[in-house]
């Protein structure tokens, strides 16, 4: 999302084709969404109506943005924000965006200080040239969840590219201007929304056990802690034993293990746990095609890690992109 927002890639460039990939593969593809999920009867219930029956249920679809949750903590966000999730959404309301920037200088508040708050602060900054552009970082300080020697370059980047850190939250959106808490007005032409990350409501009253952020509850093996037929992975996932996603890649890192444990289950035979690397680099991009890198208390940064930061995003789009063996 980054690239596509800074112009470095187009938005076919972010999505794998289905069909060509699933040709071969002898998967049924239904393009449906979930909206319902009796855990008990093993039963989904589908957006058009129809319910599927399953013996393996394995859910990893993206976490939400729950509007009217979010509107009840910023009044206003529905109608005059530009909200980040779904992504097909964000992909298609962006470009109106860059051509409204066209025609005058736009100020841009980002509401989030995670880390697709701050590469959007980045990208947006590098897009929309002659852009005031503030990071509202709500309470906790810039990149809080990584080691104090990423934290240090991630603010000097973001002084770099001129944008404005505030460490306040939005409670509320109007026409030109955002309401902070601390009861200043920020001025403001597009505010874009990356907070607010919910689980899907459809898993309320699954019979699932969830966590107390309505995520389903996995142990170590992703699998779920009161139904053994039912996994996650990514976004959706919860509990103690869930590992930490802050990119695409912590999420792909779930991948082989899960298909692992599908299989056994599938088997009939014990599922086993994968630990995650005790280590992992971690590489926010900046907008201008370079990236900060983090490897436990060593960081770097340059157009290297950002070489590096692409190739690891769109390895599995052009590998996924061509089409199954037959």
């Amino acid at each position: 999302m980054p690239g596509f927002v800074a112009g470095h890639h187009a938005s076919e460039d972010c999505v794998i084709p289905l069909a060509p990939l699933l040709a071969n593969s002898g998967v049924k593809h239904i393009q449906r969404s979930a909206v319902g999920l009796d855990a008990d009867a093993r039963l989904l219930s589908l957006d058009d109506g129809s319910t599927l029956n399953y013996d393996v249920l394995s859910v990893n679809s993206e976490a939400v943005q729950d509007r009217p949750k979010i509107e009840q903590m910023m009044p206003g966000a529905r109608e005059h924000a530009l909200f980040v999730r779904p992504i097909e959404v964000f992909g298609v309301l962006w470009p109106q965006v860059v051509a409204l920037s066209q025609s005058r200088a736009l100020r841009v508040a980002v509401v989030g200080g995670s880390t697709i708050g701050i590469e959007l602060a980045c990208a947006v900054a590098h897009r929309l040239q002659g852009a005031s552009v503030t990071l509202l970082t709500g309470d906790a300080a810039v990149a809080a969840d990584y080691p104090p020697a990423v934290q240090t370059r991630v603010v000097r980047a973001l002084r770099d590219r001129h944008i404005t850190m505030l460490r306040e939250s939005a409670c509320g959106v109007s026409t030109g201007e955002v309401c902070l808490g601390s009861g200043a007005h920020l001025a403001c032409d597009v505010p874009l929304i990356t907070v607010g990350a919910q689980a899907p409501t459809w898993l309320q009253g699954s019979g699932l056990a969830l966590d107390e952020k309505g995520f389903i509850a996995v142990n170590r093996f992703q699998c779920s802690v009161s139904h053994a037929q039912v996994f996650a992975a990514g976004d959706v996932s919860g509990g103690p034993d869930r590992q930490p996603i802050r990119s695409d890649a912590d999420g792909a890192r779930a991948g082989p293990s899960l298909a692992h444990n599908l299989r056994a289950v599938l088997a009939g035979v014990q599922a086993s746990h994968q630990a995650p690397p005790a280590r992992a680099m971690h590489l926010l991009s900046t907008g201008d095609k370079s990236a900060i890198a983090g490897w436990g208390n060593w960081s770097g940064q340059g157009r290297w890690a950002g070489w590096l930061k692409d190739r690891i995003d769109q390895g599995p789009v052009k590998k996924y992109s061509r089409p199954a063996p037959a």
